[in-house]
């Protein structure tokens, strides 16, 4: 574990949080969030939140801080088109709750962050049953071309944290440089989002589903810095369809754990990807642990002629099956069950 501690930090205090999490989940009986129909709509309650005064709140936290513990029905919190500038957290006990704004150009929560990875994200879900909709998640402390950091000096700032499980984005924005997005643990989709970064920007030990999401690359670095421990892990980073562009130098990842698993399928891939596609970091000699694949990529940086040997091949029709969004992350057809 020493060896990726020099990377980030923060992951001794990220791997004793697991190993507390499995130990309370495990003990806990899964929620279901109850879908009632008032006045038309799916939700118990819609809560507005708006910068004018006009809604029932003027801040996204004490919007979620009226929720009350052990909540188990659908609440919308419907926020206003505005810059939100605070830090979010949603707790584990206060499940069942859709975030939704108007559109991520201009319904945007951001802070600046960076004093660590467990406390700088501007965005914190730890909640199970868990849905956003056209929001923009940003951390600012590293915005390039904002004259906000001197070069040189750029430091681990996460937009969003993911801690729950079932947890789902749609038409999202996550902005940042470095430790971007978090998929921190448990299930996750992201569908038709926006990710922007340059250092292991998408990270963590999520088991997480990306469909149509846009990747953006805005410096040199790796896009994925995947977390798996295992080969009995169920983590892992499956991108469906989507792009990968932008200006800069990019791998398409490299592990922060043993075990690491990402899997590009049908995304267009342009010439910022590195020929050989992957780094091994730390685990040199034991690269045959890790699942590093593409399958049926297309554009200017699809091309695998010069890949590293040790890229996994997944050819084989059940294999392709394995990483299907069904199988990967919803067998138990959760994301259907949600508003």
């Amino acid at each position: 574990m020493q060896k990726f501690q020099q990377f980030y930090p923060g992951y001794l205090t990220f791997q004793l949080l697991c190993i507390f999490s499995t130990a309370y989940l495990s003990t806990q009986t899964p929620l279901s969030c109850q879908t009632i129909t008032k006045n038309g709509s799916n939700f118990v309650e819609t809560i507005i939140v708006s910068q004018s005064g006009k809604g029932n709140f003027v801040n996204l936290q004490d919007a979620i801080d009226f929720i009350p513990s052990g909540n188990n029905k659908w609440i919308r919190i419907y926020v206003n088109p505005g810059t939100y500038w605070e830090q979010v957290h949603i707790p584990y006990d206060k499940q069942c709750i859709v975030l939704e704004g108007e559109s991520p150009t201009n319904t945007k929560i951001v802070y600046d962050g960076h004093t660590s990875t467990d406390t700088s994200s501007t965005f914190i879900s730890s909640a199970d049953n868990f849905v956003a909709k056209n929001i923009c998640f940003m951390n600012a402390y590293n915005n390039p071309g904002k004259g906000k950091v001197p070069k040189g000096e750029v430091k681990q700032a996460v937009a969003a944290s993911v801690y729950g499980d079932k947890s789902a984005f749609y038409n999202c924005w996550f902005v940042g440089y470095q430790d971007t997005l978090w998929a921190a643990l448990g299930r996750h989709f992201f569908k038709s989002c926006y990710i922007e970064g340059a250092v292991d920007f998408i990270w963590g030990s999520g088991q997480s589903f990306f469909e149509d999401c846009n990747i953006t690359i805005c410096g040199d670095g790796f896009i994925t810095a995947q977390a798996r421990s295992s080969m009995d892990d169920l983590s892992g980073f499956v991108f469906k369809r989507g792009t990968i562009s932008g200006t800069g130098h990019t791998y398409l990842g490299r592990p922060l754990d043993a075990y690491s698993r990402v899997i590009f399928q049908y995304t267009e891939l342009s010439n910022v990807i590195d020929p050989l596609g992957w780094d091994a970091r730390d685990v040199v000699g034991h690269e045959n642990n890790l699942t590093y694949a593409e399958v049926k990529c297309t554009g200017e940086g699809s091309n695998m002629s010069r890949r590293v040997s040790w890229e996994k091949t997944i050819d084989k029709q059940y294999e392709i099956l394995k990483y299907t969004r069904h199988l990967f992350i919803d067998k138990d057809n959760w994301i259907n069950q949600q508003p």
